[in-house]
């Protein structure tokens, strides 16, 4: 009796130190799911869908932090076309810009810069509506961006010899855009960008083919994309297109749709585009209306964009 009693004990005391670990191996398993059923998954706010303020021609999505200054630098040469004896038309600059970008906060941002076309002197605002979260709930980033330039250079004349700009109010433009994006993958970013752009002076002319009137209003959609190579190189391009009689095979005044490619290189607190493009307007009130110049023709413009960021 005394051996089974020993024996007995025995094969309890094992059961119990047997069953123990796994009773509260259990007993943690079953709080951590409690624990992960009450802890919501972090959601987070979509960041770097674009790499900088602008494509080549198109506004981004992208605002700055709050107190963050942007300097940004674009330069658009002749046509590549022109040949040797003016470097691929590096020695003719068709336009220059230089603007400063600042965050007033994380969401809204204001600018100003200076252009060699027309010499206009442009403002700007842009504020970000909707921001894509990590879990899709809101799946795009949306912003408003709204646009005036004015020109302070010589009125040109009539044949009369007056001016044509007889009022003050002659040399302002204006572009709205609303701005729809989504960053697919970490890698791809695509933007769509329905935009409405008015000049207050316009010369009436007509379109010998059609018939078409030029208008002071114009409506356009643009698309703008981005393809990330490696974590500093990216390829980047735009496009946009006017939706105007006028400009539909205008054999008098030709018109065309502005196209851009390039490269996106990024060096710390610099953001260094190399691109081509057929439109020598860098801002939206010179661009949309004015391109006149064709890649078909083989008039293609090498330029750059850098942008530099300063933290105030």
């Amino acid at each position: 009796m005394k051996q089974m009693s020993k024996l007995l004990y025995t094969l309890s005391t094992f059961l119990i130190l047997f069953c123990a670990p796994m009773s509260l191996r259990a007993q943690e398993e079953d709080l951590m799911s409690m624990l992960e059923e009450d802890t919501e998954p972090i959601v987070e706010k979509v960041t770097a869908t674009f790499k900088a303020l602008t494509v080549i021609n198109a506004n981004t999505i992208e605002t700055v932090k709050a107190k963050t200054l942007v300097f940004n630098i674009i330069h658009r040469f002749g046509n590549v076309a022109e040949g040797a004896h003016t470097l691929a038309g590096m020695d003719n600059a068709s336009n220059i810009r230089f603007a400063f970008d600042y965050g007033v906060t994380d969401k809204l941002l204001i600018g100003i810069g200076r252009s060699k076309v027309k010499e206009h002197i442009d403002g700007s605002i842009k504020y970000k509506i909707l921001a894509q979260t990590t879990d899709n709930k809101m799946p795009i980033t949306m912003v408003w961006y709204s646009g005036m330039a004015v020109t302070p250079m010589q009125s040109p004349r009539n044949a009369d010899g007056s001016e044509k700009w007889s009022k003050a109010a002659h040399r302002f433009s204006y572009i709205h855009q609303l701005i729809i994006a989504r960053k697919f993958s970490s890698a791809i970013s695509f933007e769509i960008l329905p935009t409405y752009s008015h000049r207050n002076y316009i010369v009436r002319n007509v379109n010998p083919d059609n018939g078409a009137e030029e208008q002071n209003d114009l409506f356009s959609i643009g698309i703008a994309g981005r393809v990330k190579v490696n974590n500093r190189l990216s390829i980047v391009g735009d496009y946009f297109y006017t939706f105007s009689k006028y400009r539909n095979n205008n054999s008098a005044s030709p018109h065309y749709m502005p196209l851009g490619l390039g490269i996106e290189i990024e060096t710390g607190g610099h953001i260094f585009h190399i691109n081509l493009t057929n439109s020598p307007g860098i801002i939206g009130n010179d661009y949309i209306p004015d391109t006149e110049e064709s890649w078909i023709d083989g008039d293609i413009k090498l330029g750059f964009n850098i942008a530099r960021v300063f933290y105030l």
